[in-house]
Parts: C-alpha cells; structure tokens; sequence
C-alpha cells in the first residue's frame, strides 16, 4: 500500500500565506509536495514554484504529483540552508511567499532502511541525504560516551542521556549496535518507568536524526539568507516539530528588524486535524512579514 504524506496545518498555511495569482514561493522542504500541490493551484499559470529537499527519492514522487496540477515548477535536489543561491540560480532575485514545514514526510518514516523510526526496524542510518558524511550508526559506535550524552542533551533535551550514553557504550563492547530496533532497545531497557509517556526512544531518535543532519543549524543558515530574497511585504511560514526549531525560529522572526510577526501566539492543529492525523500533534507554525 502506498504512504501517502498527510500535510499539516495546510489550511492554515494557505491562510496565513495569503498566496496570490502570479506569486514565486519558494518550498523549503517540499518532500511529496502535499502542501505544494496546494500552493501551486494558487500561484496559477503566472506565477511560480521552487522546491527544495534533501531526498531525491521523494522529489520523483513529487515531481509526479505537481505535474497533475501543472508545469510552472522547478524542484532542486539540495539543501535548504543555500535557499538563496538556489533561487539567484534559478534566475529569481526576489520571490513572494516561503514555507518550510520541517518534520519528516510519512515516507521517509515508513521505509526502514532510512532508520529515522524505532518503530521500523532497519540499518541505523538517519541521513536524508546518503551522501553525507557520517550516519546514526558512526554516531553510536565511535562517538565517546560524553559526545553521545552531549548530543542526546542538546539535540533531544534528553534528561536522561548520560545514563543512556552509558548504556550504549556498554552495549556496543560486546557487539556493535547496527539496527533501529537494537537501539531501541537498549535505551528501553534503562528508562525509568514513570517517564513513559512517550516511547523511550523518541528524543534518543531525534538527537540523533537532528545531528547527523544538522538540522537546527541548516535552519539558522537559512533563516539567515531569507530575508535577502523575500521582496518587502512577502511573507514566510515555518511549521517545526520540537522546541528546539521552534525555538530558532520565534527568536529569528522576533529579533530581526527585517521581520514583522504575524502571529502574536503560535498557531496549532485544530482538534479535528488532531484526530485524523496523529503525527499534527506537536507541530507550531509561525509566520512573518518582510518589512
């Protein structure tokens, strides 16, 4: 049966972006294109779609889908931290509308040789992109008992990471830790009981994915160029996933003199978005105007 990617907040990305005929938006982070399906039906014939993903896989799969709504699109397999390179490239100086929605597409999290879920058992990966450097399974195996715990605690808020650290160590002397479930299971195993509200592993998966790919800072690398090429009154979305994004990102729009907020609190999924898409449940959006 084929994953299909639900997208988040799209009504109210749609709103909030107020996208009209003839605009050029740029997709930070399109994935299948779920919400640029959407985005391009608005920009119409005059107007234009840039797309951008680390996965070229998922770029086939939106290619597919957007070319039933029209051809006025260009997708670029890249990272989204040289948005501004990729648009002067592309022949733009200026575009009207960006969107980012950062957390995973329901394919990458489905496949489990991409080893992103505990929940699918497969090689201890994490890279978005194969070409990088080092995966989760580097990470795990060589990395120091103090560097896993740091990472842990900086790109997860783990509270327990040096208890886990310790375990992973321990755990790899005797054999090296290869696969999702492995890991999972050691950090299982060590988990107090009365901190289970999520599954054990969740935040020791999220530090992990998040480093290996540099996530929170590829973010502020594009945050950082955006307001380049954002004409004056354009306007820009980021939908993130845990408080350490949403966290860069409401310091960027609110320290900035080149951002207006437009949002005074941050917009959530409704309950009945809640209810049909169970992945909505942690995901803020915030949105800003370039003054």
């Amino acid at each position: 049966m084929e994953i299909v990617h639900i997208p988040v907040l799209l009504e109210e990305a749609l709103e909030q972006l107020s996208i009209k005929e003839g605009e050029i938006l740029v997709d930070c982070t399109i994935g299948e294109g779920g919400h640029s399906v959407e985005f391009l039906k608005k920009v119409g014939t005059k107007g234009f779609l840039i797309g951008i993903d680390l996965d070229s896989i998922v770029l086939e799969k939106c290619t597919e889908r957007l070319s039933k709504v029209g051809t006025n699109f260009r997708l670029v397999h890249g990272n989204f931290k040289n948005v501004l390179g990729i648009v002067f490239e592309l022949g733009f100086s200026k575009v009207d509308k960006i969107f980012a929605d950062l957390g995973m597409s329901s394919f990458q999290l489905s496949k489990g040789d991409f080893g992103f879920s505990f929940r699918e058992n497969g090689p201890l990966d994490m890279r978005m992109n194969k070409e990088m450097q080092f995966s989760a399974m580097d990470v795990i195996n060589r990395f120091s008992e103090n560097e896993i715990a740091s990472i842990l605690w900086e790109c997860g808020e783990e509270r327990f990471s040096r208890l886990i650290a310790r375990k992973i160590v321990e755990a790899r002397e005797i054999k090296q830790i290869e696969t999702t479930f492995e890991l999972a299971s050691i950090v299982s195993k060590v988990y107090p009981l009365h901190h289970r509200k999520i599954h054990p592993a969740t935040r020791t998966f999220q530090a992990l994915r998040i480093y290996v790919n540099n996530e929170l800072g590829n973010l502020s690398l594009m945050l950082d160029e955006v307001p380049e090429i954002i004409r004056i009154g354009g306007r820009i979305a980021i939908i993130s996933y845990h408080s350490l994004e949403d966290r860069i990102v409401k310091n960027v729009f609110k320290k900035s003199p080149k951002f207006k907020i437009l949002n005074k609190t941050v917009i959530k999924p409704k309950s009945g978005e809640l209810k049909a898409n169970r992945r909505a449940r942690s995901a803020k959006m915030r949105v800003a105007e370039r003054v």
